[in-house]
């Protein structure tokens, strides 16, 4: 495929795109630099909230028989704890950095979608307000971050609580899928010229793979906490297990996305330690296609291993071998990250800055926390430790001392360029030791007691031997892991003063975004400098290695081919070389249509919702139910012509698109006959639900009425909201010229269209064909 760039556009007037600094410009900007600190600011305040109530936590668990606390409140601070960490410090950080530099490090002037952009922000930022506020009504969230039934149902948490935690996780899914799809858009369409796939700076490629993930990943959270507030509030039977739910469902759902989500938090900071450790090793990154397709293979694997959160379960031995080969496999790609690391410091000239040294004790503090949970992957020990303080200390070895400690290397190294001003290097050395000390401290201890038999997600303990003085000395830790902060505190509030100016580039690093003044412009890039390999400003600095490298390059261009397979290989060789053309242009046409794309993305992470609530369907008609059920309520044959109405307004969409894209009449007329069937469709729908409400089929009867009503009323939501946009752009026709935005939003809207379509056949498939078989 040739390569997807974006030509820069003359500038005129520069000062004409300054924005001014003003606290309303900033809550109402669209620029990417600037939604990246506000990202960053809000996880910096939640982190601090989130701190604070670890703290409080380790105060409760310092001495034995403690009472501190109470058992309820200290419940409640270990899930807002965990909550507050994972969803609204660790993603919000990588998200924020993410934004404020993919577009810089290839080379645009924004991303692809500026709106959409602030969009999944606010988004972000309302849904952890939201969770907060489940305080001022008097019950937070108690049962964990992971929210398992039953604890999780109304029997066991009757106060909102959950609700508040469940709405506010969907705000903040739903604005982090946003920001996935933006990022994947703009990493595909917007490099400059010459910024190919193989010259795509490290944290670029690891935040575009994240990216996939989280799109893939975020829907089946999404659809579990559906299913989780329809329980709650619609009084369903999915994870009840008194009604025939399933607790194990829960996990199964939770944890296909919880496992993707581990690599979430990590991947980015791969990136960030890909970036700071070759600058100030003054190397090139030891093995670059390696880093770059482990990266793949390891979010590939990530969703074939989640069940080893479950071995515990009981999910039998051919399942357990299964997910602990997986489990194992795992790390592979992962070690390979460690010794491409590794070797790119042996050997450089390595300068221990701040971040450098941040970056260094990553590679140790990660390294425990990766080989403590390979241990996992062995059952029997999991049977053992999983619910002991080992997990605790493992999971804060990967997510502090594998992702923080990177996060903090990368601030160190970007934070010159995000305000022009050089942190202390002096504050910045007590920050780091005091933060290696006291995390370790806090931690390290954990494996002991874990080890000594103490569990997790306990309120206090009896004077067991060495329990109390090693919490002490883990809550002595703690306190010094929140005292590094100060420091860190310190040098930002210093800096704003008494600050070094840093230049454009103090680090003579050589990725796109040190090209660029300090802070960047709100245009960037007045000109994108020439890209030539996969370290431009070293290039441009080193004109005679450049030559060297570009004369290679011609050299390899004029090796002669291989030559053509014999003809009894079955495809010609021109024929492999037609199609790859024809595949590589069609995906080409697609990636340069940004809207559609984007579409295509969305819909994929659709699809895992509905793949979701299916799976659901299908889980529960595939056990004994009582009463009434598909076989004996549903008709498919009266339902199979309200189908064959909405499968026929496919034509009519597409029908429509032809119209508008050949400049004839009949546009308004097959838009019509579009809007018409979907809502015979949805009339068709009704009649159904109201002929099952007349047989008493509810969704608090059972399992059948929880999952039909669930699966079919959310695909009537999308034909719902398909018609108002086709709708909308009827409208739009009858009133002015279709322009190319209108013919690009009615491409969207058919793509649409077509896959609310293509679920439905799945739903008809699954519920009224093969249940009533």
């Amino acid at each position: 495929m040739s390569e997807i760039a974006v030509q820069p556009s003359p500038i005129e007037n520069l000062a004409e795109f300054e924005n001014k600094h003003s606290l309303l410009a900033w809550l109402s900007s669209c620029d990417h630099k600037q939604i990246g600190v506000l990202y960053l600011l809000t996880a910096l305040g939640f982190f601090v909230v989130g701190g604070c109530e670890a703290l409080f936590m380790r105060i409760q668990l310092a001495v034995p028989n403690n009472h501190f606390l109470k058992p309820e409140t200290y419940d409640e601070l270990f899930t807002l704890h965990g909550t507050t960490m994972i969803f609204l410090v660790v993603v919000p950080t990588l998200l924020g950095l993410s934004m404020y530099l993919v577009p810089l490090m290839i080379g645009a002037r924004d991303v692809a979608f500026p709106r959409l952009n602030a969009l999944g922000y606010w988004l972000l930022l309302f849904g952890g307000i939201f969770i907060y506020c489940s305080v001022l009504f008097g019950n937070a969230p108690d049962m964990g971050w992971f929210s398992y039934a039953p604890l999780s149902e109304k029997p066991y948490s009757s106060q909102p609580g959950v609700d508040f935690w469940a709405l506010g996780l969907l705000s903040i899914g739903i604005g982090t899928v946003a920001a996935g799809i933006n990022l994947i858009v703009t990493i595909f369409t917007l490099r400059a010229p010459g910024v190919t796939m193989k010259r795509l700076p490290l944290f670029a490629w690891m935040t575009m793979v994240n990216s996939f993930l989280i799109v893939i990943a975020l829907p089946a959270l999404n659809a579990s906490l559906v299913m989780l507030l329809i329980d709650r509030g619609l009084h369903a039977r999915f994870f009840t297990p008194d009604a025939g739910g399933s607790p194990i469902l829960w996990q199964h759902f939770f944890w296909s996305f919880g496992h993707p989500e581990v690599y979430i938090m990590v991947l980015p900071a791969f990136g960030i330690i890909s970036e700071v450790i070759p600058v100030f090793s003054r190397k090139p990154i030891f093995g670059y296609g390696f880093v770059a397709a482990s990266t793949v293979a390891i979010a590939l694997l990530s969703f074939a291993v989640w069940a080893h959160h479950m071995f515990a379960v009981g999910l039998g031995h051919s399942m357990d071998i299964f997910f602990a080969f997986g489990s194992m496999l795992i790390a592979v790609p992962t070690g390979i990250k460690i010794f491409n690391w590794v070797f790119t410091m042996w050997g450089g000239a390595i300068r221990y800055t701040t971040a450098m040294k941040f970056a260094a004790a990553f590679l140790i503090e990660f390294t425990i926390g990766g080989l403590s949970g390979v241990v996992f992957a062995v059952v029997p020990i999991d049977w053992q430790l999983t619910d002991t303080y080992v997990i605790v200390a493992h999971i804060h070895y990967v997510l502090f001392g594998g992702t923080m400690f990177a996060v903090f290397a990368g601030i160190y190294y970007w934070w010159p360029k995000m305000t022009g001003h050089l942190l202390s290097e002096r504050l910045g050395t007590w920050h780091f030791w005091t933060t290696a000390i006291g995390f370790n401290v806090t931690f390290f201890v954990q494996h002991m007691l874990g080890f000594a038999g103490m569990t997790r997600r306990i309120w206090t303990y009896p004077n067991m031997p060495q329990w109390g003085l090693l919490n002490m000395i883990s809550s002595v830790g703690a306190f010094l892991l929140a005292g590094s902060t100060l420091f860190f505190f310190a040098n930002m509030l210093r800096n704003r003063k008494h600050g070094k100016i840093a230049g454009n580039n103090p680090w003579e690093a050589w990725t796109l975004e040190w090209a660029t003044s300090s802070p960047p412009p709100v245009y960037n890039f007045a000109q994108v400098p020439p890209v030539h390999g996969p370290r431009p400003l070293w290039d441009l600095h080193h004109p005679l290695q450049q030559d060297r490298y570009l004369k290679e390059r011609s050299d390899d261009k004029q090796r002669p081919t291989a030559p053509a397979r014999s003809k009894h290989s079955g495809i010609e060789e021109h024929e492999i070389a037609e199609f790859a053309g024809g595949a590589g242009r069609f995906l080409e046409g697609l990636l340069r249509k940004k809207a559609l794309f984007a579409v295509s993305l969305f819909l994929a992470s659709e699809a895992i919702f509905f793949a979701c609530l299916i799976a659901a369907y299908v889980y529960y008609t595939g056990s004994s139910l009582q009463g009434p059920n598909a076989h004996t309520v549903l008709d498919p044959l009266k339902t199979g012509f309200y189908t064959a109405c909405l499968l026929a307004s496919s034509l009519t969409v597409y029908m429509a698109e032809r119209a508008l894209r050949r400049e004839k009449r009949g546009l308004a007329l097959w838009l019509g006959a579009t809007i018409f069937l979907g809502a015979v469709f949805l009339y068709g729908e009704m009649q159904e639900y109201r002929k099952l409400l007349h047989e008493n089929v509810t969704v608090s009867r059972d399992l059948f009425g929880s999952t039909y009503y669930t699966l079919t009323g959310f695909h009537a939501l999308h034909v719902t909201v398909g018609l108002v946009l086709l709708g909308t752009i009827l409208v739009i026709s009858r009133r002015r010229r279709m322009g190319k935005r209108q013919r690009t939003a009615l491409q969207c809207i058919s793509s649409y269209w077509h896959f609310v379509d293509v679920v439905w056949i799945a739903v008809f498939s699954v519920v009224y064909l093969w249940s009533t078989r």
